[in-house]
């Protein structure tokens, strides 16, 4: 699949925002601890990404009630769904100099029905002229993502049997209508009710 960057200034991708506060200080913390640990960007990468995917749980996993949304929150909690979790990661990403994007798969449930918009990041290594995407959702029983630059290795990767979605735009800050349900939720309960299904 080719990827479309929304913005076409890799500069996009490196930037905060309120979801993606990457020089809030938890944030600017993990980075040096995460830093000190790696000897270069490729290191520092799979570092970070496997900080956040076996680090943050899964609030679906744990059971956790809370919804978090920005980065900050997220690694203070150690809590998110997949959205939360990838602003986390995208914020280690770019306060470390790498281009973060955020992108969406649309899930279908058993039925084949709409089930669930997913959440996961692309990664511009330096030296590489292409985006690689890396899902840090988190791997239990019959989910193995890795961090890879060969192959994707996704939590959920769409085959030719499934009605799922691959959407091929890479976002430089949160999808207003993912990050306008991650605000406005009380509680995950309230968020399944409210996150779109589809872009």
């Amino acid at each position: 699949m080719e990827l479309t960057q929304q913005v076409p200034e890799v500069s996009a991708y490196l930037a905060a925002d309120p979801a993606i506060d990457h020089e809030h200080p938890l944030v600017r913390q993990t980075v040096a601890r995460l830093r000190a640990e790696t000897v270069d960007a490729y290191s520092y990468a799979v570092a970070a990404y496997e900080f956040v995917r076996d680090t943050v749980v899964h609030s679906v996993d744990s059971g956790d009630p809370r919804v978090t949304w920005r980065a900050s929150d997220v690694l203070a909690t150690r809590n998110g769904i997949c959205h939360s979790k990838s602003h986390a990661l995208a914020a280690l990403l770019r306060a470390a100099g790498i281009p973060a994007a955020l992108c969406y798969q649309g899930l279908d449930d058993d039925t084949g029905a709409p089930g669930v918009l997913h959440g996961l990041i692309a990664v511009r290594l330096p030296g590489r002229d292409r985006w690689d995407r890396q899902d840090p959702r988190g791997n239990k029983p019959g989910v193995d993502a890795q961090f890879s630059l060969d192959e994707e290795r996704l939590a959920w990767p769409i085959g030719p049997e499934s009605n799922g979605v691959d959407y091929a735009v890479l976002y430089a800050a949160p999808h207003p209508a993912v990050l306008r349900a991650l605000q406005c939720a009380e509680d995950r309960a309230q968020l399944w009710r409210t996150l779109p299904t589809a872009l």
